[in-house]
């Protein structure tokens, strides 16, 4: 085993935001996992007109308040999330609210977006401003907000130029209400408003694992008739599968992980249908494996991101995705990433 994957295991023996916020100030002091840029060129893949030299990107979660963006494209990641960031400092929810389930290899979580807010974020984007590297920001609302369409705005023009892409994540399920902005009218009137705010960055939408046939059609087809650049699909559930054996199942929160990852699959899978070969989508949850990743890329995803894997798999798992892809993909027969891209769909 690499020595950064035993330090990440070592860190599981702690408790897990503790785990969290050594590691993450590890990483900004420089000590982190390095992994040459140089993937395999069949995994060269394009997002909404983002060019990545692989599918392999961080989830947003980790690193709230963009800490080490830099370290983490150095780790290897073609592409990195920060946030989520909110118009004002918060923070979030009472401990504790962070929880492994090791038996099922999941977490729940129930952080409540906590975060410095726009303006600390805002000024360690600028102070890295013109260094290379693929940097998004997930956006949310303030808890508290009486305007919460207004704080997406408020973040895409203050943070416009800073960034790779934006993320619109109205699926949290630990904001009470926010879910509800994935309604048609409410979604509608939140994308135009995102629309009349935004520069040049492309807008993505990071919808729930948790809807029916009708919400996803909904969704697709408001996102699709506001310009929206991509899906990200999905964020965690509120769902338990009966199959979870941890003493935490029953905690409030969203799940994440392994017992994810079929749902967030078949929902992408539809997502996809409904959607049609030419919407980006980017594919997240329960990503553990070279298995789970080409499936997302099968089911219709264009690139994928990961997160609490990382937890379990260490750092290491990004080049094994890395490598195993690049090799399932020419086992298969295609000259290219792309050629994979929704053939389960």
């Amino acid at each position: 085993m690499a020595l950064a994957d035993l330090a990440a295991k070592s860190l599981t023996l702690l408790p897990p935001e503790t785990a969290h916020r050594m590691s993450l100030k590890a990483l900004a002091a420089g000590l982190g996992p390095k992994l040459p840029a140089n993937a395999d060129p069949v995994l060269q893949t394009s997002i909404a007109g983002i060019e990545l030299a692989h599918p392999v990107g961080l989830a947003a979660g980790y690193d709230k308040n963009g800490e080490a963006p830099d370290a983490l494209l150095a780790a290897g990641f073609a592409f990195v999330e920060l946030g989520a960031v909110t118009p004002r400092p918060q923070v979030g929810n009472p401990q504790p609210r962070l929880f492994r389930l090791r038996e099922d290899r999941a977490v729940i979580n129930r952080m409540g977006f906590n975060n410095e807010g726009l303006d600390a974020l805002k000024t360690r984007l600028e102070a890295r401003a013109g260094k290379p590297g693929v940097v998004g920001i997930n956006l949310g609302a303030n808890k508290d907000s009486e305007d919460r369409a207004g704080d997406y705005v408020t973040l895409v023009k203050a943070l416009k130029g800073l960034a790779s892409f934006f993320t619109i994540n109205i699926s949290s399920p630990n904001t009470p209400g926010l879910r509800d902005m994935q309604g048609e009218e409410a979604l509608g009137a939140l994308l135009a408003r995102v629309n009349d705010a935004r520069w040049a960055e492309p807008v993505f939408l990071k919808v729930a694992p948790d809807l029916d046939a009708a919400g996803i059609e909904s969704i697709v087809r408001v996102a699709m008739a506001n310009r929206i650049s991509g899906l990200i699909v999905s964020n965690t559930t509120l769902a338990r599968p009966d199959s979870l054996k941890s003493q935490h199942k029953g905690e409030a929160g969203g799940l994440s992980g392994e017992p994810l990852t079929h749902a967030s699959t078949e929902v992408l899978r539809q997502v996809r249908k409904a959607a049609g070969p030419d919407l980006p989508l980017i594919g997240v949850g329960g990503i553990n494996s070279v298995e789970s990743a080409y499936a997302k890329i099968r089911a219709g995803a264009s690139a994928i991101q990961l997160y609490t894997a990382l937890v379990y798999e260490g750092p290491g798992l990004v080049k094994r995705l890395r490598d195993g892809l690049a090799a399932r993909i020419r086992a298969d027969g295609y000259n290219s990433l792309a050629e994979a891209v929704g053939v389960d769909a």
